[in-house]
């Protein structure tokens, strides 16, 4: 497992749009280490007890709007102090912009200042959920990761078993690609697993005897995601005709990722098994399973039924007979 420790101030930036006001404090080598947000309303006014500087600064207008209460002298004396801990970026928000002493002095301890038309919550909120994913704990496994019916649906098995086969068949049925061959999976809550692709194999299959095929280019960008939960987890195996496999489904098999357990099924291969309609059967049904409906447990309750009422009856006829 690793964590990823850090996140570029530049990629913050790019990703939330965010228009850079002080071009002559260079970014490279700038970066977040905590998910953390911080509204610096108390530090506004002189407070920096218990500050912790390695947070992104929000100014939203609440906090903008103070500081035109303050005096010149006072606000650069407040800006010093803040812009002196060291910390790693500010953003200005709700259409709210730094002040010409604000800058000046963000040159001078080499703070990168921003600006967003966004309104503060919105932002923050945004912020900390993008963080969360970019800073979870993080393992990179073997499989395919496909979206199909919006359930996130992890494909799992020894090299050459069909994977990606089967991925490209649920392609041609309109489902999207996440990754093939490596998945990063990111744990973002105790609930939630997120998966994702590396950079560069981002939207390509390996298909043995063809050779990499690029699906966005292929099929369009319908075809394709860049993130997906993983919901579902579809283990292929080689079928074994000594093997019990499950025919029933009423006790649901799990499988662990970074603590997180996901429903997982295992799959026998077998020549004429048409891999793509299995995979879409349990993807609908993992989600009618999530909505409240189990046909496994429908069936077994018909069984059940069935049994006391034959039981009932037998009970009766020998009543009769007496």
């Amino acid at each position: 497992m690793n964590t990823q420790s850090s996140v570029p101030i530049e990629k913050l930036a790019d990703k939330m749009d965010l228009t850079y006001q002080t071009p002559q404090v260079n970014l490279k080598g700038k970066a977040l280490t905590t998910t953390e947000v911080n509204r610096p309303a108390l530090q506004l006014t002189g407070y920096f007890d218990y500050f912790d500087s390695d947070r992104l600064q929000v100014i939203g207008y609440v906090e903008y709007t103070y500081l035109e209460t303050l005096s010149r002298e006072r606000k650069r004396v407040v800006y010093e102090q803040l812009l002196a801990s060291k910390i790693p970026a500010i953003v200005y928000t709700t259409r709210t912009v730094p002040e010409e002493d604000m800058l000046e002095l963000a040159v001078k301890y080499d703070v990168p200042i921003f600006t967003t038309d966004r309104e503060t919550s919105a932002f923050v909120a945004e912020v900390l959920r993008w963080l969360n994913v970019e800073l979870a704990p993080c393992i990179t496994i073997h499989g395919v990761l496909v979206d199909v019916y919006g359930e996130g649906v992890l494909i799992m098995g020894e090299s050459g078993i069909g994977k990606s086969e089967a991925a490209l068949e649920l392609i041609k049925r309109g489902h999207r690609l996440i990754t093939d061959d490596v998945v990063e999976i990111r744990k973002v809550s105790d609930t939630t697993l997120v998966g994702t692709a590396p950079d560069i194999t981002r939207h390509f299959i390996e298909l043995r005897g063809i050779g990499i095929i690029n699906v966005k280019t292929l099929f369009g960008v319908e075809a394709v995601m860049d993130t997906t939960n993983i919901d579902l987890v579809i283990k292929l195996e080689e079928w074994d005709k000594d093997k019990e496999y499950d025919r029933l489904g009423l006790e649901e098999e799990y499988t662990e990722f970074l603590g997180n357990k996901v429903t997982c099924h295992s799959l026998p291969i077998r020549p004429g098994r048409n891999l793509a309609v299995i995979v879409e059967s349990a993807a609908v049904n993992h989600r009618q399973k999530k909505m409240g409906y189990n046909a496994a447990q429908e069936l077994y309750d018909r069984v059940q039924q069935g049994i006391r009422a034959n039981m009932e009856k037998n009970n009766f006829d020998r009543q009769g007979d007496m």
